[in-house]
């Protein structure tokens, strides 16, 4: 297993705000050099409400053949990964935060050695109406997007932060799971 590092990983359906807190934790983050945001690799168009690195399908399998990714996994018709440097953050006690799909959590957990899983939530008709706000063709059909089931059983959380408040009080509870475990610094 990789260590001795943390891998905390964000999962949630869609429109849950996984990115915008993410982001706001980065931010929080900024000063600190023991906490890694890596960009997740992806096939499809950018947006502005995630910072990815995109990537054309065809790049996507020959890095993945190279085995340039950590772990990596198909939703929505897109390909996504974690680069393979991860590792080597983790190896060097730092702390891995990233987004990831619950298909891969069971997969990540037997891979690593620290792994924390934060289940970002919202209520459904507050998950269509972000869907519906950020206007994302790729994103496809929203009803579509709302109704995929994955088996939690493998994905169980270990913090659920339920994302229906101030963004700033949910990126703050993001933030304490970072840096919950490190003591003071």
């Amino acid at each position: 297993m990789i260590g001795p590092g943390r891998l905390i990983v964000v999962v949630g359906r869609s429109g849950a705000g996984k990115d915008t807190l993410i982001g706001l934790a980065r931010a929080a983050c900024a000063d600190d050099g023991n906490v890694v945001f890596p960009r997740r690799v992806v096939t499809r168009e950018a947006s502005a409400f995630e910072d990815n690195e995109q990537i054309s399908l065809d790049a996507f399998r020959q890095a993945g053949t190279r085995g340039d990714f950590a772990v990596h996994w198909e939703a929505h018709g897109h390909c996504y990964a974690l680069p393979r440097a991860i590792d080597d953050d983790i190896r060097g006690g730092r702390t891995v935060v990233a987004n990831i799909s619950r298909t891969v959590v069971d997969a990540i957990r037997r891979a690593y050695a620290d792994v924390t899983v934060v289940s970002i939530t919202a209520p459904s008709d507050v998950l269509a109406e972000r869907l519906a706000a950020r206007a994302r063709s790729s994103d496809g059909q929203i009803e579509h997007r709302l109704s995929r089931a994955v088996d939690d059983v493998e994905a169980a959380p270990d913090v659920t932060i339920a994302n229906i408040g101030s963004v700033e009080d949910h990126a703050r509870e993001l933030v304490q799971v970072i840096k919950g475990d490190r003591g003071s610094e």
